[in-house]
């Protein structure tokens, strides 16, 4: 076997086992979910896109170069058994035709196996997002379930709060509501009090204040009247010395 062909053959040793370990029933899809979701999967997703296009390109190459000696060695393996006394030409053809066809199921497999991969990483990634989806769906049916049965539990107590009311605690509620309208007439009426009260302080402040003006004024004016008495007086006492 040349080089190349072992470098394809332990290339599908490495995707049997690839496929292997992502088919392990321990190894939940949220796992690989994490794992594909690494930064440097990110950083290097161009080259990768780069590298899986290569191999296919690779890989049909070398399946159709596999075709290709197929077809030579099957038409001359048909050519030297027809003939005879060539017993090893016939051997060494009918070896090479194994080879090729023993190529051709490397390749083939290999370039199926590789599309199983990228196909299979996909549906393991789908899944975990579905699984994450379906996670967080149940957390919120049950928290509204939840909400649903707190409000039938309040429902039920509120048809008993007032089954109760329609049985004896009408009149007691009746009773408090007459004994605050008696308080609210109480409360307008010393307002009413309090208001007139106000309003008459209020007159009487007026008619104080006016007094008080006018009781000013005649102050000054007699003030004034005390004075000139008093300037008048002086001048007669000091005409008499």
């Amino acid at each position: 076997m040349t080089l190349q062909w072992v470098a394809v053959a332990s290339f599908l040793y490495a995707e049997i086992g690839l496929i292997l370990i992502f088919c392990l029933p321990f190894i939940s899809p949220q796992r690989w979910q994490k794992i594909f979701s690494f930064h440097v999967w990110g950083k290097i997703a161009t080259f990768l896109n780069k590298v899986f296009l290569t191999i296919i390109v690779l890989l049909i190459v070398l399946f159709l170069d596999a075709v290709r000696e197929i077809r030579k060695y099957s038409f001359a393996h048909s050519m030297e058994k027809s003939s005879a006394g060539r017993h090893n030409a016939y051997d060494h053809t009918q070896m090479k035709l194994f080879r090729s066809q023993r190529n051709l199921y490397i390749s083939g497999f290999s370039l199926f196996f590789w599309l199983v991969l990228r196909r299979l990483v996909s549906l393991i990634t789908q899944l975990a997002k579905e699984l994450s989806a379906k996670g967080v769906l149940k957390i919120q049916t049950d928290n509204t379930n939840k909400a649903a049965k707190k409000f039938m539990e309040e429902n039920e107590k509120l048809k008993q709060v007032m089954k109760n009311y329609g049985k004896g605690e009408r009149p007691m509620l009746e009773v408090e509501n007459k004994k605050l309208v008696e308080d609210q007439e109480k409360l307008k009426t010393e307002l009413k009090k309090t208001t007139n009260a106000l309003s008459k302080a209020q007159n009487d402040v007026m008619t104080m204040k006016v007094q008080s003006e006018r009781l000013s004024k005649e102050y000054d004016r007699l003030l004034k009247e005390h004075s000139e008495l008093q300037d008048h007086v002086g001048k007669g006492i000091k005409k008499i010395l």
